[in-house]
């Protein structure tokens, strides 16, 4: 390709811009943030600094590392435009007013480069009206870039090329935004709120309208449509507490002239209700998160610990949160799969079954009533949905779960018929919107391969590479090698095998570990290499909890103490194997799943892994060779040097281990030692399974060799009383519990080497042996099984 993005340039220091620098800091591309002049200040440059302070300041965090803000310089659009001209990608995002847009292109068009890429983050000013009058050039490499905030962690980018755009630009760019970003991309048509917004729109002023007349209360919606739906935590007046009822509100307002013709979407826009509802929290200034205060406030109880009072929607006061209970949904929580669980709600009557009903069919209806202006098949809409607003599925996946032909039937009877076209796709013999591939019998049909073209009247191929990794293509056919109720051995290909785990949050259990050790047997006869990861959520949660409580409390002592010797035997084993082992964690990787990771032969991460040992909120030591790991990588380099003061080196292990750090990302892990510097962090998490593969075929290619056995250096006991002292220290002033200090006065024990008298290189047994030892002993505490328990029940750790 012609085009590279080595510089970039944002402009607009604002939540969204200063956020999109941020995470083009995140993948290694220098960036100038820029924003107009200060006219209050003798400081130029006061607007873009403020707005990158509070974008540094930002929960959850726009860097990956704080160290990457290095990558970003700051300047104002008098001074420093000269840096315009140097960039290759050059990405607004000022005030949503189209004049202003336009008189920044063309100063951007009189000095931009050649094939430098113009982009427009705008969320609902038609594109080509941005770059009207512009050069030919200039128009060529025009589009927008709708990113969904906060850019680093939804997945969503909806790129929308005007009919001026270079076909090249738009194939440069997808393929950029998908693989260095890590985004999933939707191709826009140039219509008003172009895809994500416009559903979440068309749905969500419907959603309210019907709420508010059928007075369900604020605690009742939410508890019906998060989780239960697909949908996140967050649900519905979360999520508009979360974005700002502010930002809400404009976007309505904004779109609803932009669409006279859509006859749904301009019934609930206007609706009298809703308008008067989001007037009153606007005129109380009640903008949700920001303030403090919106559908949800924040007060304190009499022991001083924070609460969400909900507001009721007829008197407008926050009262304390109740905990709505319906059959219906009691009926649902017992069904895994979401179709089952939409089906239980659809087929009941009581109040949330309603809710759920009105919701479900009318998003449909919606969605299928913008087929085709926003788009020409389902596909896109889904994917907006799915990854702009993290639900499970799209309306158009969810309609086929649940059958498109009997759903209409039930959503006409309600009052919800769909679009013309889709009554004509059934007549035509077409029965799902997407076309499915079944690879055995017992294949739901998750593996999409057409999708239907209502422009065409057909189904269309999807794209599909056959070099990329997907384990739902490959369950129950002959490349799932083998198979128990904690994981699986599949084949994927060119000598590769991969393991993955399936228990719950991936704990690890005897079953993971006896599949995880017959795929290291075949490496002998049936693999070059192994991947060991997943396509779910999480890589491991960690050992398995309440198998450890039980056996402590009956005082199976023998099956703990094998227990853990087995998966100290594995980490050893996949450290030493002859063939390479790459582990791919994402999403937590906490206690014995960063034990795993840590003795991979090589680690590719997604970007979005949040790692570490936490073994002391469960009151207990790593003891999966993750103490020996961490004294061997953090400790041991510096140890190699002649004179080298070890204590500042060995506070850092004790106090990562003993504080129970968890890098908030794999870049954050790579500071901490989890990571080596030679370990790959992949952006895009559906890639993950794919890159992995590929390190795998990559290091059997360079001749990989395993490691030789590694001495540890202990620091005996001079070093043991600096750690007690240490922890002392810490307990009497309250940062820790009396018993974190015991706890860390075990793990004191084994990064000394015991009772060694003076500073030694020891075997890795010997220090395993005393994670062992720790970790046995810690477990017959009474406290520990408090802690342990605490978590299993509350999944919080107790501070005894």
């Amino acid at each position: 390709m012609r085009y590279k993005i080595y510089r970039a340039v944002v402009i607009g220091s604002g939540t969204m811009g200063a956020a999109i620098a941020a995470h083009l800091a995140n993948i290694g591309v220098p960036v100038t943030l820029l924003d107009i002049v200060a006219k209050d200040s003798s400081d130029k440059n006061k607007i873009v600094k403020e707005g990158w302070d509070r974008c540094l300041k930002a929960k959850p965090a726009n860097l990956m590392s704080d160290e990457l803000k290095t990558l970003v310089t700051l300047g104002n659009l008098e001074d420093d435009f000269n840096v315009v001209a140097e960039a290759d990608w050059v990405l607004e995002a000022v005030v949503e007013n189209l004049k202003i847009k336009q008189e920044l292109m063309a100063r951007i068009d009189e000095v931009r480069k050649p094939n430098a890429i113009v982009s427009t983050n705008t969320s609902g000013i038609p594109v080509h009206a941005i770059a009207e009058d512009r050069s030919k050039e200039f128009k060529r490499h025009f589009l927008g870039t709708h990113f969904f905030n906060p850019p680093r962690y939804l997945k969503l980018l909806e790129i929308i090329p005007t009919a001026d755009t270079s076909k090249d630009v738009i194939e440069f760019m997808s393929h950029f935004c998908e693989y260095r970003l890590g985004k999933g991309i939707v191709i826009c048509k140039d219509t008003p709120n172009f895809i994500g917004n416009r559903v979440a729109f068309g749905t969500g002023a419907f959603a309210m309208d019907f709420i508010l007349n059928n007075e369900y209360t604020v605690d009742e919606v939410d508890a019906l449509t998060g989780p239960l739906l697909g949908r996140p935590k967050t649900a519905t007046f979360r999520l508009i507490d979360l974005v700002g009822v502010d930002v809400w509100d404009h976007v309505g307002k904004n779109l609803a002239p932009l669409i006279p013709h859509d006859k749904l979407g301009q019934q609930y826009l206007a609706a009298e209700k809703p308008r008067k509802l989001m007037d009153t929290l606007l005129e109380r200034k009640w903008l949700g998160n920001k303030t403090k205060v919106g559908f949800y406030k924040e007060v304190r109880d009499v022991e001083g610990k924070k609460q969400f009072y909900s507001l009721d929607l007829n008197t407008f006061e926050h009262v304390a949160p109740t905990k709505p209970r319906f059959d219906s949904v009691k009926a649902a929580k017992d069904v895994e799969d979401l179709a089952g669980k939409l089906k239980v709600m659809l087929d009941t009557d009581d109040k949330a079954a309603k809710l759920v009903k009105a919701l479900t069919y009318q998003s449909f209806q919606y969605s299928s009533s913008i087929i085709p202006e926003v788009a020409d098949t389902a596909k896109p809409i889904d994917d907006a949905v799915r990854w702009g607003f993290s639900h499970e599925a799209g309306p158009f996946e969810i309609w086929d779960l649940l059958g498109v032909k009997e759903t209409v039937k039930h959503m006409k009877a309600e009052g919800y018929a769909p679009a013309k076209w889709v009554d004509e796709m059934l007549k035509a013999g077409v029965e799902t919107f997407y076309q499915y591939k079944r690879s055995s019998p017992a294949d739901k049909g998750t593996n999409k391969i057409g999708v239907y073209d209502v422009t065409k009247k057909k189904y269309v191929k999807l794209k599909q590479d056959d070099k990329f990794v997907f384990l739902k293509n490959l369950r129950g056919t002959k490349k799932e090698v083998n198979k128990n109720a904690g994981a699986s051995l599949f084949d994927i290909g060119d000598g590769v095998g991969l393991v993955e785990f399936h228990t719950k949050m991936n704990a690890l259990d005897d079953d993971i570990f006896t599949i995880a050790s017959e795929a290291l047997d075949r490496l002998d006869t049936d693999f070059d290499g192994l991947v060991i990861g997943s396509e779910g959520d999480n890589f491991s949660a960690g050992a398995n909890l309440f198998m450890v409580v039980v056996a402590a409390q009956q005082g199976m002592w023998e099956t703990l103490d094998n227990a853990v010797r087995r998966l100290q035997g594995l980490n050893m084993r996949m450290r030493y194997s002859p063939k390479p082992v790459v582990v791919a964690p994402a999403g937590l990787a906490l206690g014995g799943g960063c034990e795993i990771t840590m003795h991979a032969s090589r680690v590719v991460a997604a970007s979005e892994t949040y790692i570490g040992l936490v073994e002391l909120g469960a009151g207990v030591i790593p003891a999966g060779a993750g103490t020996k790991e961490y004294m061997r990588r953090i400790i041991n380099p510096v140890m190699k040097v002649e004179n080298a003061e070890p204590f500042p080196f060995i506070q850092k292990a004790f106090l990562q281990i003993g504080q129970a750090k968890v890098a908030t990302s794999a870049e954050e892990a790579r500071g901490m030692g989890i990571l080596n510097p030679q370990d790959r962090i992949v952006t895009n998490r559906d890639h993950l399974l794919t890159e992995a593969k590929k390190e795998v075929l990559h290091l059997v290619a360079s001749g990989y060799r395993a490691p030789a056995p590694e001495m540890i250096y202990a620091a005996g006991r001079d070093m043991f009383g600096a750690m007690k002292i240490g922890a002392w220290a810490f307990k009497e002033g309250n940062y820790i519990t009396e018993y974190d200090s015991y706890i860390a006065t075990k793990l004191a024990h084994i990064i000394a080497g015991g009772d060694l008298t003076k500073p030694t290189w020891v075997s890795e047994q010997y220090i395993l042996d005393l994670e062992r030892e720790a970790f046995l002993s810690l477990c017959g505490e009474d406290k520990t099984q408090a802690r342990m328990w605490n978590i299993l029940q509350t999944g919080k750790p107790l501070r005894n």
